[in-house]
């Protein structure tokens, strides 16, 4: 499982509803080629299952046996292991590196109605923040951290102490358009980290044989946004060439915060995208948020190429605004 769709703080909080106890382990700093990110997490039960990793298997056996110790204790832990050339090449590694990680039981350090509040907001896929750290209050934000939601970067602050875990929701993107394009795109989002979803009311167009394994909605593109929900964290990539298709989802995906907006199209359609658009009401800086002609001009030919100039620019805007 990736990484971005883990349930490590739902499965900590099942834990200790249970009666186990439970503690959540978390990589707050790294040198050197650490294996895993600052921000992952393992979780922990009183009776020593885990969910996740903070190493990729080579310190989680002492994690775990300090983590019970924490959890008997009631007290937070800073850890920090040196992951040796060895250890880091047994897990895909060239070499190896350090990592801090802090280890909270949950209900005696991690406040119970935090790890709640927590998980209530990643089922509502609301972007939030869990301030930190060994000698700081814990709790939840939302704003205020702009640039490390918009990065994905969990991270101490300039104080060195207080750290600041980035809970995202899990990247989406919906294509508009089951075309050849979409039949790159869908499998390229997937690898890049992206939940894609497919919506096409052609069914001919958008079928199993063409999109195996595929999320597909044989519905009207407005209606299928409609239902399927449209967010900060959600990608909009328009490809029918079709007004009644396009237009209707199009004109949702401005109404909304995405992302990112993007449409198929020449200068000269995207020019009469625009004049529609003026004419139903939008404004030039509503109209601006959409990038049409879509994807990066990087001399694409053909539609895997066109493909990998959406995913860039999509992954262009996600990171860098703009």
């Amino acid at each position: 499982m990736s990484d971005r769709f883990d349930t490590i703080p739902e499965t900590a909080l099942a834990w200790f509803e249970a009666g186990k106890g439970a503690a959540l382990a978390t990589v707050v700093e790294t040198w050197g080629s650490a294996p895993r990110r600052v921000g992952s997490q393992l979780a922990i039960s009183g009776e020593g299952e885990i969910e996740g990793s903070v190493s990729g298997g080579c310190v989680e056996g002492a994690v775990v046996a300090e983590a019970l110790d924490a959890i008997e204790d009631g007290t937070p832990v800073m850890l920090e292991y040196g992951v040796s050339d060895g250890d880091a090449f047994a897990v895909g590694l060239a070499c190896g590196g350090t990592i801090r990680v802090l280890v909270e039981p949950v209900g005696s350090v991690m406040p119970v109605e935090t790890l709640k509040d927590l998980v209530l907001a990643r089922e509502a896929r609301v972007p939030v923040a869990y301030v930190t750290g060994m000698d700081t209050e814990r709790r939840l934000v939302r704003e205020g951290f702009e640039d490390r939601f918009r990065a994905d970067r969990s991270g101490f602050e300039e104080d060195g102490t207080t750290f600041v875990a980035i809970h995202n929701p899990p990247l989406r993107m919906i294509i508009v358009g089951a075309v050849h394009i979409a039949q790159a795109l869908v499998l390229m989002a997937r690898v890049a980290g992206y939940d894609p979803l497919l919506i096409d009311p052609r069914e001919s167009f958008g079928s199993d044989t063409r999109f195996p394994g595929e999320t597909i909605l044989h519905d009207w593109p407005d209606e299928a946004v409609a239902a399927y929900g449209l967010d900060a964290r959600t990608a909009l990539v328009l490809l029918t060439h079709d007004p009644k298709l396009d237009d209707p989802a199009l004109e949702a995906a401005l109404a909304s915060d995405v992302f990112y907006i993007g449409a198929l199209g020449s200068t000269r359609t995207h020019a009469k995208r625009v004049a529609r658009l003026e004419a139903k009401g939008f404004d030039a800086g509503q109209i601006a948020r959409i990038h049409g002609p879509v994807g990066l001009d990087i001399g694409a030919a053909g539609p895997s190429e066109i493909a990998v100039a959406i995913l860039a620019e999509v992954t262009h805007v996600l990171r860098k605004g703009g």
